[in-house]
């Protein structure tokens, strides 16, 4: 049997996620206390991704990798890659490439938003099969966690690709619809709107684009660069195609210490269907 190599994933954990107030990325959202990363990394494991390299800040990346070294499998490569300044996503997988192997495709993930298996088996399979980047995409009413408003990128797709990510701010769950108050329209939201919850695929090819990014951007005008603003500024410009992989996955995010209850109720009913082992790091 030939062994197809399994890509890369770059979990984003550099945040200091102000408005949790805590360790967001070891939050116990498992059955058994495990951290939202763990569950992350889990599933990607489950995909197929084969290494995993983690983005960290110096104040509380030992804190994660001792944790990592404690509750994961001992026979998985996992490496480690400090932000040392805080601007953005951008520069965050940018941290991440000399921990790389840039001769095969990688993912990239946040490290406080549980995407789902079928999520990240449609993004590893993209990976190992498809020449173009991608985005997985979300329904709206699949990425809300809580009634407390949050940021979500709306994707316009034409054919499957991506033409253009809106930023909506201020979105939310009311009596009203999904309601995004920010002055754009449309206000109201319907449910299934695709958004973007940061779940990635990267041909390495696309890594000096990146570095360019950063090199001609105004960090004093603006503290951070994020990869949907990235992804934005090139689709029209380069001959990058974005595929946009749909999913019916709740992406189950952390955003405010108060989404937390609900987090692992629904990790719960997600073990409950069978949709993800009781234990992480188990198959089913």
């Amino acid at each position: 049997m030939v062994h197809v190599i399994g890509p890369s994933l770059v979990i984003l954990a550099a945040g200091r996620a102000r408005r949790y107030g805590g360790l967001k990325q070891l939050a116990p959202i498992g059955v058994h206390g495990e951290g939202i990363i763990d569950l992350l990394a889990s599933d990607a494991y489950a995909a197929g991704f084969e290494d995993i390299v983690i983005v960290v800040n110096r104040d509380t990346g030992d804190s994660i990798k001792e944790h990592v070294a404690a509750h994961w499998p001992k026979d998985r490569k996992v490496s480690f890659a400090y932000q040392d300044a805080l601007r953005g996503t951008v520069d965050a997988v940018l941290s991440a490439v000399p921990a790389l192997d840039t001769s095969k495709p990688f993912g990239v993930s946040n490290a406080d938003d549980l995407y789902g298996r079928d999520a990240f088996m449609k993004l590893g399979t993209h990976l190992i099969k498809s020449t173009n980047n991608c985005l997985v995409g979300f329904e709206l009413d699949q990425a809300l966690v809580g009634t407390l408003p949050v940021s979500r990128g709306t994707c316009h797709v034409v054919n499957g690709h991506l033409t253009e990510i809106t930023e909506r701010r201020n979105v939310q769950a009311t009596l009203d619809g999904f309601v995004a108050s920010d002055g754009l329209e449309p206000s109201v939201l319907t449910p299934s709107t695709l958004v973007s919850m940061n779940l990635w695929g990267f041909r390495p090819e696309i890594l000096p684009f990146m570095e360019k990014c950063i090199a001609e951007h105004d960090f004093a005008m603006e503290a951070e660069i994020q990869l949907p603003v990235f992804v934005g500024s090139i689709l029209h410009r380069t001959p990058f195609r974005f595929d946009v992989l749909p999913t019916h996955s709740r992406c189950i995010g952390v955003t405010h210490a108060d989404d937390l209850p609900l987090a692992q109720i629904l990790v719960r009913e997600e073990v409950a269907r069978g949709e993800r082992p009781e234990f992480a790091f188990k198959s089913f």
